[in-house]
């Protein structure tokens, strides 16, 4: 009951929300209720097949046993049954003043079922105010179409479907992606044409259609645009002015309302590019400087980065030049960084190589910031800066021709440092900064309730004879992945893959010797292909990033050994093998793969010259019970080695198990809860 009592509660602001813009749609309506007792008035809609919107609801609450009452009988009586309210709760009903609410049927019946909603009082037998369900009436639901229609074959799919007033699925796509130009497009008239809309691919992005296999896509219609708006939905090739594949959409669809919230979002600036459905660019070109704005949906712990790409003809981050802006509280922050490698800023011989602020690699902070605030969700950055400034290390925003950019939205670490992002520029996206006729092509952003993740289940490697492990290197898996595992960022986007699995936790005997055969890299040269196995007592690693200061909280226990000179140094330094994505594989995707298996199987293993290194240790009784295997360089990429005095296999998944049973143990007894205090209320109630 709590349960669906938040999913009214959604519905419901859901709705208001969508109540705010001009014209609303909340769906069907069915007519306004009848007034007999106690000031009920209000507008009834259907929003789906289980579902009621009353809009400006009025009840004055004095009624002694009222409740929402509904039935199949031909009028309101006795028979019939509880409507539980907007918060999914069946209680007597209060006071309603001019309220929108949505009350949701119980146990899957459906409007169609029933003949009539009332607000009706069981003491009296007496309908304050109902209204009729008319004969044959049809409520929203979503509708299935036909296959998309292609003259050339080059575009095939399964049924298409109408699911709500924004959202469309295609089934079982199929395309070849040759197309430099494709995209998903919108628009009005009989036909597609070229002055129709571009809208974002099923994963928010604006760049040219890929490949599709058989694969059903999920698209949202952008800004204000619904399925009661546009025409046509169409693969069009924007190059050669073709559709590859379109399909119709009826006229007066009878679909649901969205439950997606439009968000606008406008500016002064004579340009603007929707580079992502989250992320907007804005700018002005003036003399010889550039004025931007960055606007983003994204978390209240996010990043956004924006700048030049590393090469004129595609999006490549290494040689990029970038500006990292985000929140603090209500505090902006703007920061100038210069790429040298896919990796966070580290110090090694004695150079900071990666993701670095340019002061810290002898360049400047360039950038003027004007304004940062962070308001329904989206964080908006206004700054401005030379088109070529006197760093050599800053790229030239050019004054003529088309530019070549890079942009990245990711989530910062405890430290505030920006960590491997979400969502980039993996295709080509070009600007024209000083284009003579300005033009705006952004639209208001859009949030709704994103469906959970559901995570890998964590690894156990509990073989009590188990004494060697390999370790090599591998993506981090996404949110499904290793965030979902240890709750921790991996900022370099790679993690140790041991024994082939991702980040397990890894049981070993008290006083034994184990060994680790360490394939993480060796060349200190580039920090992406120099990562030494160290174990230590604390989660992160990196321990040479740390300040001495630092150092000596942290207690190495194996992979460390002193110079002559009493500098430390990494001792399992051994050739780079790395689980990488396939040509066709794109990090963008990992969160598609349900398993781990499945998205294992989709990597390739890349080995390098040369052999592993071994990192042997015996973990004796000074030991911590629970220890980290890490990099010696990034940080975040292993987790944790338990020290046992004997390794039962069976009772360590049982006990793992039990952890994980434990979770929804305690959800299912609060649910039992919360029905069992309902059922003593509503006895108090008849008593």
């Amino acid at each position: 009951m709590e349960y669906s009592g938040i999913v009214g509660v959604v519905i419901t602001s859901a709705l208001i929300g969508l109540c705010l813009g001009a014209d609303p749609y909340v769906g069907k309506k069915i007519g306004e209720l009848n007034s007999y007792h106690h000031q009920v008035s209000g507008d009834v809609y259907a929003v789906d097949e289980n579902t009621f919107l009353i809009k400006s609801f009025m009840y004055d609450g004095n009624g002694g046993d009222t409740f929402f009452w509904a039935g199949s009988r031909p009028r309101p009586g006795p028979q019939g049954f509880i409507v539980p309210n907007e918060l999914g709760r069946t209680n007597i009903l209060d006071r309603y003043l001019n309220k929108d609410i949505t009350l949701t049927l119980p146990d899957k019946k459906t409007i169609t079922e029933i003949k009539w909603l009332a607000i009706y009082d069981l003491s009296r037998l007496e309908a304050f105010g109902d209204i009729y369900v008319p004969e044959g009436f049809e409520p929203p639901q979503k509708i299935i179409l036909n296959k998309l229609s292609s003259k050339t074959g080059e575009v095939k799919s399964d049924a298409v479907i109408i699911v709500d007033s924004k959202t469309i699925i295609i089934e079982n796509l199929s395309y070849d992606g040759s197309g430099d130009e494709v995209y998903f497009w919108v628009g009005v008239g009989p036909q597609p044409h070229i002055k129709g809309t571009k809208i974002p691919d099923e994963l928010g992005y604006m760049t040219p259609l890929g490949k599709y296999t058989k694969k059903t896509v999920q698209l949202e219609l952008p800004g204000d645009l619904s399925v009661f708006t546009v025409d046509w939905l169409s693969l069009y090739d924007i190059k050669k002015e073709r559709a590859l594949g379109s399909i119709i959409i009826p006229e007066e669809l009878n679909v649901p309302p969205s439950l997606i919230e439009v968000i606008p979002h406008e500016n002064s600036m004579p340009n603007c590019e929707q580079l992502h459905k989250d992320f907007q660019l804005s700018w002005e070109v003036f003399g010889d400087q550039i004025t931007m704005e960055l606007a983003a949906q994204v978390g209240e712990d996010d990043y956004i980065a924006f700048g030049m790409s590393g090469s004129p003809n595609e999006p490549e981050m290494i040689g990029g030049d970038v500006v990292v802006t985000y929140m603090d509280g209500y505090l902006g922050n703007l920061i100038d960084y210069n790429m040298s490698s896919y990796m966070p800023c580290t110090v090694l011989l004695d150079q900071h190589k990666g993701v670095c602020q340019d002061d810290k690699v002898g360049g400047t902070q360039d950038y003027q910031a004007y304004s940062s605030k962070r308001e329904n969700g989206i964080n908006i950055f206004t700054f401005r800066r030379r088109l070529t400034t006197p760093d050599p290390g800053d790229t030239p925003y050019p004054d003529t021709g088309e530019a070549m950019i890079i942009w990245a939205l990711g989530a910062l670490d405890i430290m505030r440092r920006p960590t491997m992002h979400y969502a980039w520029s993996k295709v080509k996206q070009t600007i024209e900064f000083a284009r003579k006729a300005t033009e705006r092509k952004c639209f208001a952003f859009t949030h709704g309730d994103k469906s959970k993740l559901k995570a890998w289940p964590g690894f156990h490697l509990a073989d009590p004879a188990a004494r060697e492990f390999t370790a090599r290197l591998g993506p981090d898996g996404g949110p499904r992945g290793y965030l979902s595992m240890t709750k921790q960022h991996s900022e370099s986007g790679l993690t140790w893959y041991i024994n082939g699995f991702l980040a397990p936790d890894v049981y070993i005997k008290r006083n034994t010797k184990y060994r680790f055969l360490v394939e993480g890299g060796s060349n200190p040269y580039d920090p992406k292909s120099y990562h030494p196995m160290i174990i230590t007592d604390e989660p992160h690693g990196a321990y040479s990033q740390l300040s001495e200061e630092q150092q000596k909280e942290v207690r190495v226990l194996a992979g460390l050994g002193y110079t002559v000179r009493g500098d430390s140094r990494p001792t399992a330094a051994g050739r780079l093998c790395l689980w990488k994505h396939s040509k066709e594989g794109d990090r963008r995707k990992d969160v598609e793969f349900n398993t781990f298996k499945m998205f294992r199987n989709s990597l390739m293993l890349e080995c390098g010259e040369g052999k592993a290194s071994i990192l042997e240790f015996t973990p004796n009784k000074s030991w911590p019970d629970i220890v980290y295997y890490n990099s010696w360089t990034a940080p975040n990429m292993g987790w944790r080695l338990h020290i046992l005095d004997e390794i039962n296999t069976e009772e360590i998944l049982l006990a793992v198990a039990s952890r994980s049973q434990g979770v929804r143990l305690s959800v299912i007894h609060h649910i039992l809860l919360v029905i069992c205090l309902g059922i003593w209320a509503r006895l108090m109630v008849l008593i």
